[in-house]
């Protein structure tokens, strides 16, 4: 078997796991095995894959009878495994918005959230160097879907790439959202030029961010 194949299998195993804790809420590693029809050793490494992932947590089930089990059922993170249909629910919210009250109102709703993860956080960046911002604007941006790549081109200079975009679809059709990411980020590092390189809602492969760390006089 090629390794493609290997992973494609290994993937829908994965997705089949997920939606049956997903229907069943608890289960133990027999449920599993037998679902699946595999070893329950095999069971045990997608678990700990899982688990590693913060996706799965287990817990002992004491019974009347026989020796106490590992239960394990999903985490609230998980949730991002499965589909959705929120950015069609915002997008169409958004929609009504902008027609019953006009674009302003639209642009205070995203200013509004951007000021609320504004808040978070710089509580979060209380204290820290600008490099150590930078890492913890990429590890909270990472936490929230957007798989954030940071690396340094220069001195000083850095480039924030985020692969994904979890609000793609909104981005899409209302380009307030982008320019609040901008302004969020220009606000936290304000002792460094900000820049937006590239743009997934604007066709980009990724959103680019340059920062430039001002010179102190």
């Amino acid at each position: 078997m090629s390794n493609k194949m290997a992973m494609a299998r290994e993937q829908t195993t994965r997705q089949k796991l997920l939606v049956y804790m997903k229907k069943q809420g608890t289960v133990d590693v027999q449920q599993l095995a037998e679902h699946l029809q595999m070893t329950k050793v095999a069971v045990r490494k997608h678990l700990d894959l899982l688990h590693r992932e913060h996706y799965v947590e287990a817990s002992i089930m004491r019974r009347r009878i026989g020796r106490p089990v590992f239960v394990y059922k999903l985490t609230p993170a998980s949730e991002r495994l499965f589909p959705t249909h929120y950015d069609e629910w915002v997008t169409e919210l958004m929609e009504n918005v902008e027609e019953l009250f006009g674009e302003s109102h639209v642009a205070m709703l995203f200013e509004r959230r951007m000021k609320r993860i504004q808040q978070k956080y710089r509580e979060q960046m209380a204290g820290q160097s600008f490099e150590e911002r930078l890492d913890t604007l990429a590890k909270l941006q990472d936490a929230d879907g957007y798989m954030v790549k940071l690396e340094q081109k220069a001195d000083g200079v850095y480039s924030f790439i985020e692969a994904n975009c979890p609000i793609a679809r909104v981005a899409s059709e209302f380009p307030q959202a982008c320019q609040c990411e901008w302004s969020l980020f220009a606000s936290l590092f304000n002792d460094a030029q900000v820049d937006r390189t590239e743009c997934i809602a604007e066709g980009g492969t990724c959103c680019r961010y340059l920062l430039t760390k001002k010179q102190q006089t």
